[in-house]
């Protein structure tokens, strides 16, 4: 007998319920086991390959890792100190960007800029803010990023996870399928791999598309001899995720630097300009296509929702989990709408009744009847003639 659907929903609702107050309440200390997991997912597809090829998964691992730590050390030495140096540097710079491009349109168009205007005083105001702003903002991220993590967190607790997951993973897939409802178990197969194939899809793939447009933007931006360009070009990449938005911040920011530093120079400025235009290019013709496709189900849109509901309920933990978060959500809703597609609500018609019981009957040779009614015919007249000669036997007897 199944269960009824009130109390599987109930159920479920309490699972639910159950995992978001989990991520509230535990979100800091829960987050370097999600980091490990979610590298470990990463990381999976590599280890499985290098299984096919005749390692073992032991030594798959291990390969992995030494590769993952010297990736990670050659990074921290050196791009991270790069990154952070340009980055201050363009902080400390763009005050005094700010006020000569409040100079030069209040000098040749002096009608849109009045003094002691609104929009005169909102850009002075600007420019005396940016830089104090935008250093307490990075320092607000940077604090939480040693709060979050912690140099022990950060170096020793998600290596060791991502180890022991990526070693044990297929072994724990297939502990979860046996322990799914049975009853439900090929539709949340079915879901589960929907999830898979929209993260996998949107994860590896844009993950290589960063990759290669910050390579192209760094390089390119710093072969032009832009000022800050190594950082302005990983920043457009990594905003690259959204459609249009890494370009249009990364080239606004780089065209404003070019014209800052080149000014009398419009070679370089045009050079500034063509190296996000054929970034833009490459992007939207080849690298979106080919790696990432459309086969991933994650709408820009969508997915900054989710990002911003996410991060302003559960903060750090709730950025890392939004797009997994927002792949799920999005293929449950594809599946709730396939169900509403059939269902009554929709189409307007009752559901057709549930089939009756059918009736068992039993077939058996022609005359098997007439021969058994025949047979229990005769038991009895046996039965009679012994009982009337038990009669008689004691008549005489007397």
């Amino acid at each position: 007998m199944s269960v009824p659907v009130r109390k599987q929903v109930i159920w479920w609702g309490v699972a639910a319920l159950a995992l978001f107050l989990a991520m509230w309440l535990l979100g800091q200390a829960i987050l370097p086991f999600l980091l490990g997991a979610g590298i470990a997912y990463m990381l999976d597809p590599i280890a499985d390959r290098l299984q096919r090829i005749g390692l073992s998964r032991t030594m798959s691992v291990v390969v992995i890792t030494a590769g993952a730590v010297l990736l990670l050390a050659a990074v921290i030495l050196l791009i991270v100190p790069v990154l952070l140096r340009q980055a201050a540097s363009l902080i400390e710079t763009a005050p005094e960007m700010l006020d000569q491009a409040r100079a030069f349109v209040s000098a040749h168009f002096p009608e849109l800029v009045p003094e002691g205007g609104t929009i005169g005083s909102a850009i002075s105001d600007l420019g005396k803010s940016m830089g104090e702003q935008l250093g307490k903002v990075a320092g607000t991220l940077l604090g939480s990023v040693r709060g979050v993590f912690g140099v022990l967190a950060l170096f020793v607790i998600v290596p060791v996870v991502t180890f022991y997951l990526l070693l044990d993973w297929d072994r724990m897939v297939t502990r979860i399928d046996g322990l799914l409802p049975r009853e439900h178990a090929p539709t949340i197969r079915r879901l589960a791999s929907e999830v898979d194939q929209a993260l996998s899809g949107f994860l590896r793939g844009q993950g290589l598309v960063i990759l290669i447009l910050g390579t192209w933007y760094s390089i390119a931006l710093a072969l032009v001899g832009l000022p800050f360009g190594f950082f302005i070009g990983i920043m457009a990449a990594v905003l690259s995720f959204v459609p249009y938005v890494g370009v249009l911040v990364g080239g606004a920011t780089a065209i404003g630097v070019a014209l800052f530093n080149f000014w009398g120079e419009p070679l370089w400025i045009g050079a500034v300009v063509v190296i996000f235009a054929v970034g833009q290019i490459v992007e939207g013709n080849y690298l979106q296509p080919k790696i990432v496709g459309g086969h991933v189900g994650l709408h820009p849109v969508w997915l900054l929702l989710a990002l911003s509901v996410f991060g302003v309920l559960f903060g750090f933990v709730g950025l890392v989990l939004a797009v997994p978060l927002a792949a799920a959500v999005g293929v449950l809703a594809r599946f709730l709408t396939e169900r509403y597609l059939e269902s009554p609500l929709y189409t307007g018609q009752a559901a057709p009744p549930e089939p009756e019981l059918p009736l068992r009957v039993e077939l058996a040779p022609r005359g098997t009847l007439k021969a058994e009614l025949h047979a229990a015919y005769l038991r009895e007249e046996a039965e009679e003639i012994a009982v009337l000669e038990h009669q008689d036997d004691k008549t005489e007897k007397g």
